[in-house]
């Protein structure tokens, strides 16, 4: 490593070392001297308010529920211990979720790192990259043994999450808009799916079950259709497989069909546990 790319590096470090914390050693002491500055001290606040105010943007129901003073101290909690890997601040805030359940001030929000993931997956869907949707027709078309051996591929901006006991896609679709109600009183507690996903310019959400998720799963796991079957039906007995077919292709949760699953398997175990 050159002199100048060290002194960056620890430059760069040095900006997100709590204010209240003297830059010293490890830190070079041509560093640390600046770090001393006033004008040093200005730079490290906008450079963090600019990360706060990212954070807060890329979440806007975690934002709503919380109030703007809470999240902006969660905010800068995060940033000084996740600088951005990114140029990008639209990608800012990967792992605030994962962050959040760590938090002690979130400890009595336990839906709260569930919503944020949906902010985050809100983001993701917005930002990916323009992909097909596969034509219904041509999955009608296959014969029954052409179908179990085909594998459908997720859209590139569908995310999905299932949670066991909380009704996560409800609170965050209440509170991801601020013209929206964001009443609670009558949600009931259960668990609930997410599925968001932008076929064209905008992107959408619906509440999912656990079969949706676990053939979902199964899909973005290379299995056939057949496998994807059995995972749903693992996950929910009595699910009607011909809706949530017609579901997930209404929603545009995939690419396109592959004829030939490169992981054949009638006998797919579920693995759509509890996320948040």
């Amino acid at each position: 490593m050159t002199r100048l790319a060290a002194f960056q590096d620890a430059f760069a470090e040095a900006l997100f070392v709590d204010p209240a914390s003297p830059v010293t050693a490890p830190f070079p002491p041509d560093v640390a001297a600046l770090a001393r500055q006033s004008a040093f001290a200005v730079y490290r606040n906008t450079v963090v308010r600019g990360l706060v105010d990212a954070i807060v943007a890329n979440h806007p129901a975690v934002a709503r529920l919380v109030g703007d003073e809470w999240i902006r101290a969660a905010a800068t909690a995060f940033a000084r211990a996740h600088p951005p890997r990114h140029p990008m601040l639209l990608d800012y805030g990967d792992g605030f979720d994962r962050f959040l359940a760590g938090f002690a001030p979130a400890a009595e929000l336990p839906w709260l790192p569930g919503v944020a993931a949906l902010d985050r997956a809100w983001t993701e869907a917005h930002a990916a990259r323009d992909d097909a949707l596969v034509d219904p027709g041509e999955i009608a078309g296959l014969a029954p043994e052409q179908l179990a051996d085909a594998l459908l591929v997720p859209h590139a901006a569908a995310r999905w999450t299932w949670s066991n006991d909380l009704p996560l896609f409800t609170i965050w679709s209440r509170n991801r808009d601020p013209d929206d109600e964001a009443d609670l009183s009558d949600v009931a507690w259960h668990g609930e799916g997410a599925l968001l996903t932008r076929p064209r310019d905008t992107v959408r959400w619906r509440r999912i079950g656990g079969a949706h998720c676990a053939f979902l799963d199964a899909c973005a796991a290379g299995h056939s259709l057949a496998g994807a079957a059995t995972a749903a039906l693992a996950a929910d007995g009595d699910v009607d497989l011909a809706r949530l077919m017609a579901d997930l292709l209404d929603a545009g949760a995939f690419a396109r069909l592959d004829r030939a699953a490169p992981n054949r398997t009638d006998t797919f175990p579920i693995t759509s546990a509890e996320r948040r």
